[in-house]
């Protein structure tokens, strides 16, 4: 009888994460286990619906002539992108990166300790860089993106019985390498396999 391996540990479960951002060429932290400081700016409190690693990618088939399989497959799209929602929305580093605004233009008056804004017809491009982590216990994995950019805002809900916040999709774009995403993971060793 066939004997099926299984290894509870080396399960995933995003139990616990979070976000930072700060200027492109930002260098992203050693370990997932690390606390980023600055320039490195936390997101703060992300929703209970964590945190979506996607995957957008089209492919060419190429099926010779007179086959019913394609012989070749060619990668013609692959997009990778980060969606969470950020709650603490009086956040200053959250502030700046729904509404495209430096964070310094969000420093409220000294006189009236109001902050004014304007959001403009025409925005400009507003890439950053980002760090975001997923914790499971000692199992952590590290996701940096040197080159982002919110390429997808939710409407923002207010009302009393839940938390506004805001619903970003962040796409990323390559960096001189051509790389999108630099992974960093401290993940347990798989034990080898001894066919049983």
């Amino acid at each position: 009888m066939v004997q099926i391996t299984r290894a509870a540990d080396l399960t995933v479960i995003g139990a616990n994460g979070g976000g930072w951002v700060s200027a492109t060429g930002t260098t992203s932290p050693q370990s997932p286990l690390d606390q980023p400081v600055d320039p490195w700016k936390p997101l703060g409190a992300v929703s209970d619906d964590g945190l979506v690693y996607g995957f957008d990618e089209d492919s060419q088939e190429f099926t010779p002539w007179g086959q019913t399989s394609p012989f070749r497959t060619v990668v013609t799209k692959s997009v990778r992108t980060f969606k969470l929602t950020l709650w603490e929305t009086a956040r200053v580093a959250v502030q700046s990166i729904m509404y495209r605004i430096p964070e310094g233009d969000l420093a409220p008056d000294p006189d009236s300790g109001l902050t004014s804004f304007a959001e403009t017809a025409s925005p400009s491009a507003d890439r950053r860089a980002w760090w975001f982590v997923v914790v499971d216990g000692d199992t952590a994995r590290g996701f940096y993106v040197p080159q982002g950019e919110v390429s997808d805002r939710s409407d923002v809900t207010f009302k009393q019985d839940e938390v506004s916040g805001y619903e970003v999709t962040i796409t990323a774009y390559p960096d001189e390498a051509g790389n999108t995403v630099y992974h960093t993971d401290k993940l347990p060793a798989t034990p080898v396999y001894t066919g049983s």
